[in-house]
């Protein structure tokens, strides 16, 4: 048996945040579950930067019951909401036509969690000047859609491990949800974040393993080529031979979530 003891009351002594558990529904009449993880001492009084968590394709949830993590622990004792969305498409208990409406990812589910968060912002607590976006995997892909897409909503994007072209990511998950390719190519481009690469306005930083086995490191070329060719300036951590959860070599995990807070903190900063 394990003994947790010591870390339980380390736990136990930091400033835990506030966390509610809400709903959104956006201009389309497509109503969202979110969670709202709050910043330690919050007075509604003032405005607070937010930093919205997203993944939103059909392999999972984000606003979700669990454990809150030290990493937003710590970004709420600084003072940011942090904001998890479950778009149509993930699988939440909301019936059949939500879950198989996900055939055209990058689409259905960037337009949900973009107008939610249109919805969301309108709480004058919330600075719609100091907002940012941050996902890994599907929400990598999903933070690229969110700033080329909604770019008058996100002014920093912080995208990990994302798929940038839905064509050559593996068709054992691709094909699974949205069908052949040469029977609807059209979604698997305008679900593709490259296809829009040409629209990002706001601070962006893309971190990828060079050794990612899942979401090859080719995608991330190949969507810096897109924006090296349309002029948009971007940031670019390339991790080592790491794999797509980024954790090999010693030191990995802290360099990444340290570069993300620094990234964060200096784009859309606390006041």
């Amino acid at each position: 048996m394990v003994e947790n003891t010591a870390f339980t009351q380390q736990l136990a002594s930091l400033k835990i945040p506030e966390i509610k558990f809400t709903t959104v529904t956006t201009s389309e009449g497509v109503t969202l579950d979110a969670r709202v993880i709050y910043p330690i001492d919050f007075d509604e009084s003032k405005k607070y930067p937010v930093l919205f968590h997203v993944y939103g394709e059909p392999w999972s949830t984000v606003a979700t019951d669990t454990q809150v993590g030290l990493y937003n622990i710590m970004l709420a004792q600084k003072g940011y909401f942090i904001i998890d969305m479950d778009n149509r498409g993930t699988p939440t208990l909301k019936g059949s036509a939500w879950r198989k409406s996900i055939r055209k990812i990058g689409v259905i589910n960037a337009q949900d969690q973009g107008l939610a968060a249109k919805e969301l912002l309108k709480l004058p607590y919330l600075d719609e000047s100091r907002v940012a976006v941050w996902g890994w995997s599907g929400g990598g892909s999903m933070t690229l859609n969110l700033m080329f897409k909604f770019p008058e909503v996100y002014q920093t994007g912080m995208s990990v491990a994302a798929v940038s072209n839905q064509l050559i990511y593996d068709n054992i998950y691709q094909e699974r949800y949205m069908g052949l390719p040469q029977e609807n190519l059209e979604d698997f481009v305008n679900g593709s974040p490259i296809t829009y690469a040409k629209n990002l306005e706001g601070n962006l930083l893309i971190v990828h393993g060079t050794g990612d086995d899942n979401v090859h490191y080719q995608g991330a070329e190949m969507l810096m080529n897109e924006l090296i060719k349309h002029n948009k300036q971007f940031q670019m951590m390339p991790y080592p031979n790491r794999s797509h959860g980024i954790y090999e070599g010693a030191g990995t995990s802290l360099h990444l979530y340290t570069l993300l807070t620094n990234y964060l903190m200096e784009h859309t900063p606390v006041k």
